[in-house]
């Protein structure tokens, strides 16, 4: 399996670890060229990969992860926040300092239209359901957005069609992440070809993701089954929110806009994945017949999957990015010796502080950090009892 990475034929798993580490520490001490952009969506796509170490102990494939968290904003919905203002902005639809942005999300696509905005001299308006986290609302006010909660009981396809309502209201121009083709073709002109880049003359068999948009799935599944048409694209989705395994078709608007909630739909903790419809880009995709399974992931396995991450490979990623890897254990669990499996860690820890992926987290000291903490004199700040700062050598505390 180390061949396939590019490393010494048969090199052991401890071997191969150490010599990439050997030669990234080379490649960051060596001189390289100064690389300015001019403005932060410059810094969109082309984010690095890295091959997974502990948390693959066991398997006989190799997984790799494709860290959209190091995104300027932190998810791969960068991506298509600048792809939908910027083929707007092609087309004519829209001009900055004039015309007022308006995008339904759970968050991070929120987050990256209200960069784009920033960036670009527009305004926007959010609109995001209340259960989704209260990180991704503040974050996309810092970024100068006015976000919009709407009611839990209104799901997903509440706040699309607050969204909807207001740019009625007020003529305001409605970027449609989950209809608009901008998503998915730049997928195919960026996502796709650095996957093909990065793996250039190396084995691929596996690509595993799940959906929100369907615009990941629909716009590297089309690259890569052209470039190689061998590999196995797996799609996940939500154990809790079966709606491609159900077979039951979501009802439209003339926009591409659901009618309704799907009946499938039952809430979930994978934030950022399957709403309580099909996208009509997922549904696109679907009719590509690029996927080769389609496997169930439940929020447990995903929250465990992100804090492995966390503590064993050092990889900060969200309960989606936990669900994406679980995944890839699930496909190396009956995976052909020596295969590769590529996967997708979609946005950051940092957007799930108040949900699950946090709830056994102390903000306190638990009791063996407080014994640490006791171990020495000084400086102690103990429940219930007096802060110590410094204590003298005469034993007196000051």
């Amino acid at each position: 399996a180390a061949a396939n990475r590019g490393v010494a034929l048969r090199a052991p798993r401890a071997t191969a670890a150490k010599a990439r580490a050997a030669t990234r520490v080379q490649a960051v001490l060596a001189p390289r060229e100064v690389n300015i952009a001019d403005s932060v969506t410059q810094l969109v796509g082309n984010t690095p990969m890295v091959y997974l170490n502990k948390v693959t102990e066991g398997c006989v494939a190799e997984i790799a992860a494709k860290l959209e968290i190091m995104e300027p904003c932190c998810s791969v919905k960068d991506r298509i926040g600048f792809a939908m203002i910027a083929s707007a902005e092609e087309e004519g639809k829209i001009t900055p300092g004039k015309t007022m942005l308006v995008e339904p999300t759970s968050g991070n696509t929120g987050i990256a239209v209200a960069m784009v905005c920033a960036q670009r001299g527009y305004k926007c308006v959010i609109t995001i359901a209340e259960p989704f986290s209260v990180e991704r609302r503040k974050v996309m006010r810092m970024l100068g957005a006015k976000v919009i909660v709407t009611p839990k009981a209104g799901k997903g396809t509440g706040m699309v069609a607050k969204a909807e309502e207001l740019c009625a209201k007020h003529g305001w121009f409605l970027c449609r992440q989950f209809e608009n083709d901008a998503n998915p073709a730049f997928h195919a002109q960026t996502t796709g070809p650095e996957i093909l880049s990065d793996f250039a003359g190396k084995r691929l068999d596996y690509f595993v993701t799940g959906y929100g948009t369907g615009g990941t799935f629909q716009g590297v599944g089309k690259v890569l089954k052209v470039a190689r048409p061998d590999i196995k694209i797996i799609l996940l989705e939500p154990e809790a929110a079966g709606l491609l395994k159900s077979g039951i078709v979501t009802e439209r608007k003339d926009t591409g806009a659901p009618v309704s909630s799907h009946p499938a739909f039952a809430p979930h903790p994978i934030q950022g994945w399957t709403p309580d419809f099909i996208p009509k880009v997922l549904e696109d995709a679907q009719k590509m017949n690029l996927y080769d399974d389609l496997v169930a992931i439940t929020g447990a396995e995903s929250i465990k999957c992100a804090q492995d991450l966390a503590s064993k490979e050092g990889i900060f990623t969200g309960i989606s990015g936990g669900a994406s890897m679980a995944g890839a254990l699930r496909v190396a669990a009956t995976a052909p010796k020596g295969s590769v499996i590529l996967t997708m860690l979609a946005d950051t820890s940092e957007r799930y502080l108040s949900t699950p992926l946090y709830e056994n987290i102390g903000a306190d000291m638990d009791a063996e950090e407080l014994e640490i903490a006791m171990s020495t004199p000084s400086y102690q700040l103990v429940p219930g009892q007096e802060p110590v700062l410094k204590v003298s050598v005469l034993g007196g505390a000051k």
